[in-house]
């Protein structure tokens, strides 16, 4: 472990609970447990498992004019979402932009009452904290929160947590809401980045070790490591930044269309006016030259990150990569993701991967390899 790796609040209860540490995102993450990525990922798609996610940054936007239509207004300035529209108690998935449309990161915004709250990727939680105070300054204070983050992710989550705290079961799919866990003030989300339905508990730092312990000792709840985590994410077709979805990737070639409302695409009320728009909107209406697919092997081995894929064979140039691959614990089965071109992406389509100078049969698969399993009524 490098000495200089940062610790989550979580540090000493995943030593204490035999967890395996790695560096990540510049922390002392822990990558499995005793049981091993297999056990901790089927445990979660069928019970509940709880994920040390504090190394993600909690950015507050508090607007200085006391009216937060100026932070969503200017914000909408930077995302192409609709921060306008976004209710209190309620939160969205956001693409921060570049100005040639490519994604600088995307990230979560809660609706707080008198605040936004974003949650962005750890990795990218200092450059994103710069790019909003350049742009955002005027409008409205900064606050980079010390706090702690939690996820209780799978089926059993709501059981687990609502033996905690009743009134989360009345949340829904992206609700957000104040709550006492335990004698611990939280702000609760419902979200579930696993594909599983889920929470993220954000918790002061001096009170997440605690809480955590309180869920691990609910006989459902298992903690998981990062291992668990990407497979996860990788079965339910979701993008990790830094691997499927970059600077170099747009929105819509990545299949994050959805994200951009009616109100912000062409002949909306609020229409373009964020970076990269005449890309985007053009590749919205006239569709994209490639596009983030599924991708099965017909054998056996995993075909990871990085590999290159071709239309045959034997012969011709690489027409595309693989971004994330691995095995898929719930499947039995290798899957992986990767961008093709548009004309090669049909379900059913045959490309081949390279992997240690063979070419490996791949076909082309629907996303997401499991279906979602959120709560939205």
């Amino acid at each position: 472990m490098p000495f200089d790796a940062l610790r989550t609040p979580l540090h000493a209860l995943h030593l204490r609970h035999g967890a395996r540490m790695v560096p990540f995102a510049g922390y002392a993450m822990p990558v499995q447990y005793p049981d091993g990525l297999l056990k901790e990922h089927l445990h979660t798609r069928a019970h509940a498992g709880l994920f040390d996610v504090s190394h993600m940054g909690q950015i507050q936007l508090i607007p200085r004019s006391g009216s937060l239509t100026d932070v969503a207004r200017a914000l909408e300035a930077l995302l192409p979402i609709d921060v306008l529209g976004l209710r209190p108690g309620r939160q969205r998935y956001g693409l921060l932009l570049d100005e040639s449309g490519g994604i600088r990161d995307d990230l979560m915004v809660a609706q707080c009452g008198d605040s936004l709250l974003l949650v962005v990727n750890a990795a990218n939680k200092v450059a994103d904290e710069a790019y909003l105070r350049a742009h955002l300054t005027g409008i409205c204070e900064i606050a980079v929160l010390p706090r702690a983050l939690l996820a209780l992710q799978g089926p059993g989550a709501e059981a687990a947590l609502a033996r905690l705290a009743p009134e989360v079961a009345a949340l829904r799919f992206m609700d957000v809401r104040a709550v006492d866990l335990a004698g611990t003030s939280a702000l609760v989300t419902r979200s579930g980045y696993t594909g599983e339905d889920g929470f993220e508990l954000s918790v002061p730092e001096d009170r997440a070790e605690a809480l955590a312990e309180t869920l691990l000792a609910d006989g459902t709840v298992r903690p998981i490591g990062l291992g668990a985590r990407d497979s996860l994410r990788l079965e339910a077709g979701l993008c990790l930044h830094g691997a499927d979805i970059d600077a170099g990737t747009d929105p819509v070639e990545a299949g994050l269309g959805w994200a951009i409302p009616a109100v912000r695409r062409r002949g909306g009320a609020r229409e373009g006016s964020f970076p990269g728009a005449a890309r985007i909107l053009a590749a919205l209406a006239d569709g994209p030259s490639r596009k983030r697919v599924g991708l099965r092997t017909e054998g056996a081995a995993p075909v990871r990150a990085g590999a290159p894929l071709f239309a045959g064979e034997v012969a011709g140039d690489a027409i595309g990569h693989v971004t994330s691959g691995g095995f898929g614990p719930s499947l039995q089965a290798p899957v992986a993701m990767g961008y093709l071109p548009a004309a090669l992406t049909r379900p059913g389509t045959r490309v081949f991967a390279e992997v240690r100078g063979r070419r490996l049969p791949m076909v082309v698969n629907g996303l997401p390899f499991v279906p979602a399993g959120f709560k939205r009524a």
